[in-house]
């Protein structure tokens, strides 16, 4: 199956413009990074501590109404999600607030007393737990760049393996940048969808490698620009294809997934088209200059 044929497009000439917005989303990155190391981005109970609470009510009850039953009884810095289908809302206060959910349970029965509910589910999390969480984290992100780079560079050469995380922590530099930029709440959920975009970007990513070493043992003589052009050309419709299907499912989850994956289901909206994205603009441009500039270099020593 083929959307495109036969394209001739200039993706390693387009490096220049390529390079400045993946420049700009990886500053934002960095800044988002420094923001959830010191704990002032928008972050979730996973990782500054809080109580997290599900509860159905018999009758709908509007978020308005539970928030102001809440500020009734002094609980006022909550944060509330309809849970589609149900009656239910999920209830998350951070460690600061100094509520229980025992307060907060009080505070709904004497704020809405015609509507009762049951405590689906609460959990509450330790700011110890949440740095914890937040060490763990760090040091998964760093152990799959490793992984990443002695893989790529085990299977295809280490010039590669370079691109290939270079491209990832792009693609991770550019979520973070997003949630950062639009306050968006950054919690385990995230991380796992920032896990998983990176296993993505690296399929997709070897995928373009593999056509280019195929094709730089068949064309010896021709320039490196135009054999990794000549690949990404060659690989562009199952690029597509293989996006399109992947972002449809990860835009499904965000419209139809509830409340509670919302977040999660957004980062991977993002996630697919940062990796595409990458794989092409990114990547390979990377590798392309490089193997250049080695190649130029034996030329001139020879």
């Amino acid at each position: 199956m083929e959307l495109l044929k036969k394209t001739n497009i200039d993706f390693i000439g387009m490096r220049k413009f390529s390079f400045l917005a993946s420049g700009l989303m990886a500053i934002i990155g960095l800044i988002g990074i420094i923001a959830i190391a010191r704990g002032t981005a928008n972050m979730g109970i996973d990782f500054s501590g809080g109580t997290e609470m599900q509860i159905k009510f018999a009758q709908p009850a509007t978020t308005q109404s539970i928030r102001d039953a809440l500020a009734k009884s002094g609980v006022k810095e909550v944060e509330l999600q309809e849970i589609t289908g149900g009656n239910q809302v999920l209830v998350k206060m951070h460690k600061s607030t100094g509520k229980s959910a025992d307060q907060v349970a009080d505070a709904l029965k004497a704020g809405i007393p015609g509507n009762t509910f049951n405590v689906e589910s609460s959990t509450e999390i330790g700011p110890s737990i949440g740095e914890k969480l937040k060490q763990d984290t760090l040091v998964a992100v760093a152990l799959s760049m490793l992984g990443i780079i002695l893989y790529i560079a085990w299977r295809f050469d280490f010039k590669f393996g370079v691109g290939a995380v270079v491209a990832t922590m792009h693609d991770v530099l550019a979520m973070i940048a997003v949630f950062y930029v639009m306050h968006r709440e950054v919690n385990i959920l995230f991380i796992t969808a920032v896990l998983t975009i990176a296993g993505y970007s690296l399929t997709d990513t070897v995928v373009v490698f593999d056509r280019i070493r195929e094709n730089m043992h068949k064309s010896l003589k021709d320039p490196m620009i135009t054999i990794f052009n000549r690949s990404i050309n060659e690989t562009l419709s199952r690029t597509i294809i293989t996006s399109v299907t992947t972002f449809l499912a990860a835009v499904s989850l965000f419209l139809f997934g509830g409340e509670v994956i919302h977040d999660f289901a957004f980062a991977l909206v993002v996630g697919v088209v940062v990796a595409t994205y990458s794989s092409i603009f990114v990547a390979s441009p990377i590798v392309a200059l490089w193997e250049k500039h080695a190649v130029e270099a034996k030329a001139e020593a020879a």
